[in-house]
């Protein structure tokens, strides 16, 4: 399998260099050259699979040519067998048309894990023999950075530092992250939103003199190993709930779009999806962007739900590259344009061909708390307020009668027990594993928001490359 750039002008690569590189060098993510496809008879063969044998099945042709499907199973064995349920992704019917998929079972309590912990076992089987070193560098509104911290924290040959916006995550979320004290692990808050952070860190891989000196590589959705461990549990909920004989849509509570983005993959695999349901919050620039093609940024607003308080989507490139004919100089021109003025329209290539798929839905802080209220009075669960977004969109989208409906539920409803209780009056608790979490001692570092401060504080200290 060979992977190109969306912007067209980066070096073709293979799965492992992918891995490694994270973001292009000419600014784009990378996408397969050509999406592979599961024939009816092989997603029916994968009912009944465990996790790991559908994640063998649906993610072997994307590292072609780099692993074998014996050497994906032994990473994936390794990967999952730190989550705390047998299924890794359980599913929980909620009543007759709507389900939950529960992500939230690896060790950081959020549908990142699914895919770092993979990463983690990626990296260091990529690194094993060389002398090499990685700098990753990420940005979080929430989960991202812990996830990420937890699969590679004392690992051989890494170094992590990871940006969050300064009081804009939970307390959970932060001390996940700042309560990790390896040698190799470098919390950063930065005085900004996520929005800001995220710039940040495309900027350090579009320098190429720091991006070379310190062999960058990434952790967010914008690296295409981590979406790829996502594209899986859209196959594992699908074939439980009867495909490819029927059709089954999901609802997805969206910030930077690297989720809903799975879900398509998946369906351009051949999965029959209903509907992909982009589930927003107020922060809405995807919600306009499929509803009326308007791709604008606005200004951040914080909420109840901080892993959403995002107005730029970087994985949406990945959509617009694909709706658009996969015309890497044309895609370059229009992100070009977006990222000098913060406001792009869609093409009609790109707004329509969306539109078959794709429908999104604006979820206020109310309806929110509404959607947490009805599933904890009426069906005894306990939801987080970014499942609830989700929920909510799902509720009230229109879709064919008959047609199941998966709500991601993307977090343990703990790391938000503040929002929680205020909706359904329930305090949630921590897991067993977590319950100290609240007195570890804390390591941060809290920076300016500029492109000098933290790259001088990376400079100092991160291991260059050999």
């Amino acid at each position: 399998m060979r992977y190109v750039s969306t912007r067209g002008n980066a070096p073709v690569l293979d799965f492992r260099a992918v891995t490694l590189t994270g973001l292009a060098a000419d600014g784009g993510l990378y996408v397969p050259e050509a999406w592979p496809t599961l024939s009816r008879d092989e997603i029916a063969r994968l009912a009944g699979l465990s996790y790991v044998d559908t994640a063998v099945a649906v993610m072997t042709p994307f590292v072609a040519g780099v692993l074998t499907a014996d050497e994906l199973r032994g990473l994936c064995d390794a990967a999952y067998a730190r989550f705390s349920h047998v299924a890794v992704t359980p599913l929980v019917q909620l009543d007759h048309d709507h389900w939950l998929l529960e992500l939230f079972h690896g060790p950081t309590l959020a549908f990142k894990d699914v895919a770092l912990q993979l990463l983690g076992h990626l990296f260091e089987r990529f690194l094993s023999g060389t002398d090499k070193r990685l700098t990753i560098v990420g940005a979080t509104s929430g989960d991202t950075g812990s996830a990420a911290i937890d699969a590679v924290a004392g690992r051989h040959g890494i170094d992590i530092f990871m940006l969050h916006p300064e009081g804009r995550v939970s307390d959970v979320q932060r001390r996940q992250m700042t309560t990790v004290l390896s040698p190799n692990v470098h919390n950063i808050a930065i005085r900004g939103d996520f929005d800001t952070a995220q710039a940040l860190v495309k900027a350090m891989f579009n320098a190429p003199s720091f991006a070379d000196r310190f062999a960058l590589s990434a952790v967010n959705s914008i690296n295409w190993a981590r979406l790829m461990a996502q594209v899986v549990y859209y196959f594992y909920a699908a074939v439980r709930l009867g495909a490819p004989e029927r059709a089954v849509a999901f609802s997805v509570p969206t910030g930077n779009f690297g989720d809903v983005f799975a879900g398509y993959v998946a369906a351009k695999m051949g999965l029959p999806v209903a509907r992909l349901v982009v589930a927003t919050n107020v922060n809405d620039i995807l919600h306009r962007a499929l509803s009326s093609g308007d791709y604008s940024k606005g200004q951040v607003q914080q909420t109840p739900t901080p892993s959403m308080d995002i107005q730029v989507s970087s994985n949406f490139e990945r959509l617009l590259h694909d709706l658009g004919g996969r015309d890497g100089a044309a895609l370059g021109a229009q992100m070009a344009g977006f990222e000098s003025s913060g406001a792009m329209r869609l093409t009609n290539a790109q707004h329509g061909g969306a539109a078959p798929l794709l429908v999104s839905d604006r979820v206020d802080t109310d309806d929110m708390a509404d959607a947490m209220r009805w599933a904890c009075e009426s069906t005894g669960e306990v939801i987080d307020p970014h499942t609830a977004i989700a929920l909510a969109a799902a509720r009230r989208a229109q879709l064919e009668p008959g047609v199941p409906v998966v709500t991601l539920a993307t977090a343990h409803p703990a790391k938000f027990r503040d929002a929680v209780e205020r909706a359904t009056g329930v305090r949630p608790s921590l897991p067993a594993r977590l319950g100290d979490l609240f007195d570890r001692e804390e390591r941060c570092v809290t920076l300016p928001a500029t492109f000098e401060a933290v790259t001088a504080y990376i400079g100092e200290h991160a291991h260059p490359s050999a």
